[in-house]
């Protein structure tokens, strides 16, 4: 399936029916990108939304580089990753799941020969650390050792040093995963400065939230393949519903409720994951009553009943049946 964005002149990321099949000698190969077509715009934050194992993490290795393409084609900033990695590599900064900070060094020098790898001279090294941590908010932190970093104030070098060489575009993989509500939140913030500055960024989650808050455009990922692909208020429309209801069926009975709820005429979705029944109603001001009448015809028992607006996350479970942490 192919998702253009628009003439390839606007694409900063471009890439063409990217595959990358992972062989194995003691089992079946695995198609971890499935001829993936995509294309991220100058300035904008573009996101991969899916469930762990849906190839997020392996689109960003083969657009950085790290992971050869099994076949497909990939460009960045105009240069063929393939054909030219060292050229890619100079104008991306990457910050991939698992901390590379230098725990020899302190906070500051990781800066400074982040940038003395990059060509910077010396005196251009020393300043730009200096100041990007002032930027980062982590100048009081300069002769610390990595260490002795709460994960958010690591996780925020780690983005300070993928920027300090000035990329075209930045690469966050999974960037606040495994962070408490108030790091995220503060590093949410940090990246939505960067977006302010006209840095592009693509970045990868399996937050809802996090693709909803942060993304000018969201593509959503499941094995492999994009499923999805516009802004995320469009995205959410596409379902067509004004509200999302989430039912407990008493006595489990979660399958049989949501073949009876697809019958009522207000719903625009039914899906059961969890133990719990969502339907997606076009009104729900008008609905709501309509629904829990229809489910007591039934023969059907309620346990609980919780009333939202429709997430990134209930387009996922709409297009494929399944929960994002599944």
């Amino acid at each position: 399936m192919s998702h253009p964005a628009g003439p390839a002149i606007e694409a900063v990321i471009r890439t063409e029916a990217l595959t990358k099949v992972f062989s194995s000698k003691s089992g079946p190969s695995v198609t971890a990108v499935d001829h993936l077509d995509l294309g991220v715009r100058p300035g904008e934050i573009f996101g991969l939304l899916g469930p762990n194992g849906a190839g997020k993490t392996t689109t960003v290795g083969m657009l950085t580089t790290r992971v050869v393409p099994t076949s497909g084609r990939a460009w960045v900033g105009g240069v063929d990753v393939t054909a030219d990695p060292v050229a890619t590599k100079l104008m991306i900064g990457v910050v991939p799941q698992v901390s590379t900070l230098d725990r020899a060094l302190s906070v500051w020098e990781n800066l400074y020969f982040h940038g003395r790898y990059f060509g910077m001279g010396a005196r251009e090294a020393r300043r730009a650390a200096d100041e990007t941590l002032e930027r980062f908010r982590l100048a009081d932190r300069a002769d610390a050792e990595i260490l002795e970093l709460s994960g958010g104030m690591a996780q925020r070098l780690m983005i300070a040093r993928a920027i300090l060489h000035r990329p075209r575009i930045l690469f966050l993989d999974e960037p606040t995963a495994g962070l408490d509500p108030q790091s995220r939140l503060a590093l949410w913030e940090v990246i939505g400065e960067l977006h302010a500055d006209g840095q592009t960024i693509l970045l990868t989650t399996h937050y809802m939230e996090e693709a909803d808050q942060l993304c000018d455009r969201v593509a959503i990922m499941d094995h492999g393949r994009i499923l999805a692909l516009d802004t995320p208020a469009t995205l959410k429309r596409s379902l067509g519903a004004d509200t999302e209801v989430r039912i407990t069926p008493d006595g489990g009975r979660v399958q049989d409720m949501a073949h009876h709820l697809e019958r009522f005429d207000g719903a625009q979705g039914v899906s059961a994951t969890d133990g719990v029944v969502r339907v997606y109603l076009r009104d729900g001001k008008t609905g709501l009553a309509r629904l829990i009448a229809h489910a007591d015809a039934g023969g059907f028992g309620i346990t609980d009943v919780g009333i939202t607006e429709p997430s990134l996350e209930a387009v996922f479970i709409n297009l494929t049946g399944k929960d994002l942490r599944e």
